[in-house]
């Protein structure tokens, strides 16, 4: 489907990026210089309009002014905001007042449409049917995982590769980040589909009983062995074994782990003879395995063997993006398990408080105050009341006596699009991606914040030389906001615009030259 997609940004550059991006989609764009123009043509075109990608820093009208005279109008368009910074502040107001979504300039062709593919599907009767079908199904596809940020992009085209083949996939992250649905979609996405998928959370096995498990004993192998026992080797044997918090093995079991690893046979407690097993292995940590392995309580060789193909998965406070998404889905499909009249929403208010808390538990947190938010939920739509735990955790919300919550300003912690400073109970796993949100400048690298003077020949550098690395540490600096370049730079944006094309500048890529 064709969809009508209004742009509205003063930045010429973000505008014809933001239209190659749209069109490559197959959708039609309509450009609006800024918020005045952009309401006076959905005025006479609001019935024809999809979707809005709305830039939150105008002059003369800005996003916030935009989307309240949008409301006034009487439309539910779906809007999604562009924020230069990615502050929290900002997402907070944005969402309080309607946004749908929000991306992080300068945005990826594939972030904005996975936004508009999201935003189009809101009123779907069909998605969410489709929601209530799958919901506690133990086939996960790749399209089942719900998702809209470009780490998560890149985690499912890892896992989607790893599917093509047996190797051995280690997957990393935090508790809770969904690490077993990757696994099972990886199994669905295989030559095994169909076949078992097993699964052992190595970390809940007493340390007894781990190798009874994992390869089975006959009867009589040991004292209580009062009947034959099958392993779960043998129940994946042509299927898939997930090994889930595979850094809590114990030592001697991980010697005949690694023998079933490297020769495909099992050795059953008891048994005279070994078994040939059939089995993809996939394994999940929410540890360090390298560091495991220098403390002496995990075997290097077994590492090795297991590390093959590692994935990262990033925790839910560095992929802000998906929050929105995964909060209507959870709704959905929980409001269809709880037999519930009609489909449930979720209010602007509710949305940012969502996104406003830094979820440490990560989906199955967020998810457990979902389900306790649905099952309570009084109307047809959630709001923030509906969150009280959640409220008492994020700065700026307040409740009183009767249980009412308030949000009294912005929100002052640390914006969730920035690296966190703070020390972590997990390691961080999603710090080995180089995101948009933390590349920010280094001493020492090319966009340093030390411009030299000067150059490879010990002379000094031109002005023409220093200007350049200036503008485009600017461009990097400032993420793209042209109009904060400009007046940090002290020259109008005509001039920073004509010096762009004089220097050959990407301004979406300020280290990488125009082809």
């Amino acid at each position: 489907m064709v969809a009508q997609i209004l742009v509205v940004d003063d930045d010429p550059v973000q505008r014809r990026l933001l239209k190659h991006a749209i069109e490559q989609h197959g959708h039609e764009p309509h450009m609006a210089e800024n918020g005045r123009v952009g309401l006076e043509y959905l005025k006479d075109v609001v019935d024809r309009i999809d979707v809005v990608v709305l830039d939150l820093m105008m002059p003369e009208m800005n996003g916030l002014e935009f989307m309240a005279a949008l409301a006034n109008l009487g439309t539910d368009i779906p809007v999604i905001v562009q924020t230069g910074q990615g502050g929290i502040e900002t997402v907070v107001e944005a969402m309080r007042a309607g946004a749908f979504d929000f991306v992080v300039k300068p945005v990826s062709p594939e972030r904005l449409g996975s936004a508009i593919g999201n935003a189009l599907k809101l009123d779907q009767k069909e998605a969410r049917a489709k929601a209530g079908r799958r919901s506690r199904s133990s086939h996960v596809r790749f399209s089942d995982i719900v998702s809209a940020s470009p780490a998560m992009d890149r985690v499912i085209d890892l896992a989607r590769r790893a599917a093509h083949s047996d190797i051995p996939v280690v997957l990393e992250g935090e508790s809770g980040v969904g690490k077993e649905m990757i696994a099972k979609a990886i199994q669905a996405g295989s030559d095994r589909s169909g076949k078992p998928f097993i699964t052992v959370n190595c970390g809940a096995i007493p340390a007894n009983l781990v190798e009874s498990i994992l390869f089975g004993h006959e009867k009589g192998a040991f004292t209580g062995a009062t009947e034959r026992h099958v392993g779960k080797f043998a129940e994946a044997d042509g299927g898939t074994l997930f090994l889930d918090e595979i850094g809590d093995l114990p030592l001697d079991t991980q010697v005949k782990l690694l023998r079933a690893v490297q020769s495909g046979e099992i050795e059953t407690v008891g048994a005279r003879q070994t078994q040939k097993v059939d089995v993809r292995l996939i394994s999940a940590t929410n540890k360090d395995l390298i560091e495991e392995v220098k403390a002496g309580r995990f075997r290097e060789d077994l590492y090795y063997r297991l590390n093959v193909y590692p994935i990262a998965i990033p925790s839910l406070r560095k992929r802000k993006e998906d929050i929105p998404v995964l909060v209507r889905a959870l709704a959905e499909r929980l409001a269809h398990e709880q037999k519930l009249p009609q489909p449930l929403g979720v209010s602007p208010r509710a949305l940012a408080l969502l996104t406003a808390y830094d979820w440490p538990g990560n989906i199955r947190q967020l998810e457990n105050a979902m389900f306790r938010a649905v099952v309570l939920a009084q109307g047809h739509e959630l709001d923030v009341e509906d969150f009280p735990q959640i409220a008492a955790q994020v700065p700026g919300y307040s409740i009183n006596a009767d249980g009412a919550i308030s949000w009294g300003g912005p929100v002052r912690h640390q914006p969730p699009m920035l690296v966190e400073k703070q020390p972590r109970v997990f390691p961080d796993f999603s710090e080995r991606y180089e995101t948009q949100e933390a590349a920010m400048p280094r001493s020492g690298e090319k966009d340093a914040d030390i411009i030299p003077s000067l150059g490879d020949d010990g002379d000094v550098r031109t002005l023409a030389e220093v200007e350049e690395q200036l503008i485009r540490f600017a461009l990097k600096f400032y993420r793209g906001q042209m109009s904060q370049v400009a007046r940090k730079l002290g020259i109008g944006r005509s001039t920073l615009y004509r010096k762009l094309k004089d220097y050959d500048i990407d301004p979406d890529h300020p280290f990488r030259d125009v082809a």
